[in-house]
């Protein structure tokens, strides 16, 4: 099965490690820096221009991937 995150972006369900609230998790200080070692090391996929509202951390080949997306983790978790 697969999850749609938006934007012709599909990742496996089975990849899928966490779905993350943006504006509750980005306040703690080690989700802050997960999220800024991905930036720095290009794991960090944007999945929309507009506002994100969650993301979404996969494991795809042995290799982590955070995709950023404008709809509400809540919205993702309904559609698994």
């Amino acid at each position: 099965m697969y999850l749609h995150l938006g934007n012709d972006v599909i990742v496996k369900i089975s990849d899928i490690v966490g779905i993350f609230d943006i504006e509750n998790t980005t306040t703690g200080k080690n989700t802050g820096h997960l999220l800024d070692r991905a930036q720095k090391e290009g794991r960090v996929i944007n999945v929309t221009y507009e506002m994100p509202k969650s993301f979404v951390i996969c494991m795809q080949d042995g290799e982590e991937k955070v995709y950023v997306c404008q709809m509400s983790a809540a919205t993702l978790r309904k559609r698994i």
